[in-house]
């Protein structure tokens, strides 16, 4: 068992219930770089770890008295004095009573993965840096280029607020590292420029798109808050918007619905936001959209199958 413990780069300590280090296997000594133990036996375990870590070490301490199992990461030197990060268990060693005798702790040594992490989010944040940039660039461009009368100015102006709207969700995509993105947070995070949120009520399970998808339903709500702001709900101070989505049985569907505004009427044509939100939706989410000019309020209706939420 010694051997074993030994050939092991995991630092294995056995804890008294006071919380003292009372054993440390010896492959633990040499990833913490302790070469006398008698030196730190009996001391404080929780004391070795640095901010955060050291509540979250007291923490499993208690837990783990009490017969339950813990786990936390945190940043502890090596007792030469090098910075590392550990990945810990901790968990009861039980007696012939069936209660806890003393304690298990066990550390993995996860430094490098969490310098990687680090590198990944700085590299993010160069990302969002770079394309805000370079949204702002389109938009200076756009300004220069789409002069004329009203109606080239309303040209401008929606065109500008599309490139505002992708810009909304890059950020919120490079917060993940364009893996994925949650769905109640970009809707959140696409309307809150439209209107009082408390007028927008949104509900539904945890669900996260691509990249792809994320895109697409950005601009869809943009569209949608837009023309509900001119001709919809958003149009009068009793109007309300009902956003709800659901995954049952291998399928995704969502909602769109719109009360307390003015009559509606159907279109006499379809703009481009009236086409992207029927047609290329369908597309993106390989399934059916539906729009209903119910006289009570618009009804967007969104289906497919829940593979599409995350295709790249």
């Amino acid at each position: 068992m010694r051997s074993l413990l030994a050939a092991s780069d995991d630092c294995i300590k056995v804890i008294d219930l006071d919380g003292k280090l009372a054993f440390m296997s010896e492959g633990g000594q040499r990833v913490m770089e302790v070469s006398d133990f008698n030196a730190v036996k009996g001391c404080p375990w929780p004391d070795f770890w640095q901010g955060e870590g050291n509540a979250e070490a007291r923490s499993a301490i208690e837990a783990a008295r009490q017969g339950r199992s813990a786990r936390f990461q945190g940043a502890a030197n090596t007792f030469a004095g090098n910075p590392r990060y550990w990945d810990v268990q901790v968990g009861p060693i039980i007696g012939a009573d069936g209660q806890p005798e003393a304690i298990l702790s066990v550390s993995r040594d996860i430094t490098l993965i969490k310098e990687a992490e680090q590198r990944q989010h700085l590299l993010a944040l160069e990302l969002k840096h770079r394309m805000k940039n370079t949204f702002a660039m389109i938009q200076s461009i756009a300004n220069q280029t789409i002069r004329g009368g009203p109606e080239v100015a309303a040209i401008k102006e929606a065109f500008t607020a599309r490139l505002a709207t992708m810009a909304i969700a890059q950020d919120i995509l490079t917060q993940t590292v364009w893996a994925k993105a949650s769905l109640a947070h970009l809707i959140g995070e696409s309307l809150k420029g439209h209107s009082d949120m408390s007028r927008f009520r949104s509900e539904g399970p945890t669900v996260e798109l691509s990249s792809r998808t994320a895109l697409a339903m950005a601009l869809a709500l943009h569209e949608l808050a837009t023309n509900a702001i001119k001709y919809g709900a958003l149009a009068q101070e009793s109007g309300r918007i009902d956003i709800a989505w659901s995954v049952m049985d291998g399928a995704f569907a969502f909602e769109w619905r719109e009360s307390g505004g003015p009559p509606v009427q159907p279109p006499t044509r379809l703009g481009f936001g009236s086409r992207m939100i029927e047609r290329a939706m369908a597309g993106y989410f390989q399934g059916t959209t539906s729009v209903d000019y119910a006289v009570t309020g618009i009804v967007f209706t969104l289906r497919g199958p829940v593979e599409a939420l995350t295709a790249d």
